[in-house]
C-alpha cells in the first residue's frame, strides 16, 4: 500500500509539472504537449492533481474535453479504487 501511495505522489507531481509546462508553452506560443499525453498522465493517476492545477492556473478551462473528461476519469478511478479495495477486503 505504501508503494501505491508513493506512486500517486510521483504521478501527481508529474501531472502538475506537465500542466504548468503546457501553460507556459501556450503563453510563449511554443510547441505544446499533446492532449493525449495529458489524458494518459491523468489516467495513470494524476487526474486530481492535474484538474486542480488546471483550475488554479486557468489552463484549458474553456475546453469541454478537459472540464468533462478529467472529472470523468476521476470518477472512474474512484469507482475502480472502491471495487479494488472491496476485493482486497479493505473496505
Amino acid at each position: 500500500m505504501i508503494y501505491f501511495l508513493i506512486y500517486l505522489v510521483i504521478i501527481s507531481i508529474i501531472a502538475v509539472c506537465v500542466t504548468i509546462a503546457d501553460k507556459l508553452k501556450a503563453i510563449r506560443e511554443k510547441w505544446r504537449i499533446k492532449e493525449r499525453t495529458l489524458f494518459i498522465i491523468a489516467a495513470l493517476g494524476g487526474s486530481v492533481a492535474m484538474f486542480i492545477t488546471m483550475l488554479l492556473i486557468h489552463h484549458k478551462t474553456r475546453h469541454a474535453r478537459f472540464m468533462i473528461g478529467l472529472p470523468a476519469i476521476i470518477a472512474a478511478q474512484v469507482v475502480l479504487a472502491f471495487f479494488a479495495l472491496r476485493w482486497l477486503n479493505v473496505v
